[in-house]
């Protein structure tokens, strides 16, 4: 940009510049964006850079892989056994941080005397329910991975 410009200024057409490339200008920040452009040859310049960069990003696509690359990733013994093992760390770990945090909420729940008694219950019931039936999905779920008769079948 050109040193013409004050620093106010290059910081409001750099503003104005990045909602032109996404077409999110209003009227009167159109009039703006074009005085600038029209008075500065360097934002001129930075104007046509961006549209360029604009057109060239907005054709990019990424590079599909074939399909028999992604076969032979899941047929690789090591590749299930990292993803499997990484489910069950992480299994394991929400376990843990919502265990402690459900009896970090008991602890209060209890100390409460103004909370009625079905209440405490209720609540108490909720957050253990809700743990077993976590880890009884997470077991069903790797119980079934082992036996699944269809796992191999291509979609």
């Amino acid at each position: 940009m050109s040193s013409q410009l004050k620093s106010a200024d290059k910081k409001h057409f750099q503003t104005l510049l990045m909602k032109a490339v996404d077409a999110e200008l209003n009227p009167d920040e159109q009039t703006e964006f074009d005085k600038f452009v029209s008075k500065d040859a360097d934002c001129r310049n930075e104007w046509q850079q961006m549209k360029k960069l604009k057109e060239v990003t907005k054709n990019m696509n990424f590079k599909s892989l074939p399909t028999e690359v992604w076969d032979n990733y899941w047929v690789n013994v090591y590749n299930r056994l990292e993803r499997g093992l990484a489910w069950i760390l992480f299994s394991i770990g929400a376990i843990i941080l919502l265990t402690y945090s459900g009896f970090k909420a008991v602890e209060s729940i209890i100390a409460d005397p103004q909370l009625a008694g079905i209440l405490k219950a209720a609540i108490l019931m909720l957050i253990g329910g809700s743990v077993i039936l976590l880890v009884s999905v997470v077991r069903e779920k790797l119980f079934t991975q082992k036996s699944d008769p269809y796992k191999e079948v291509q979609r």
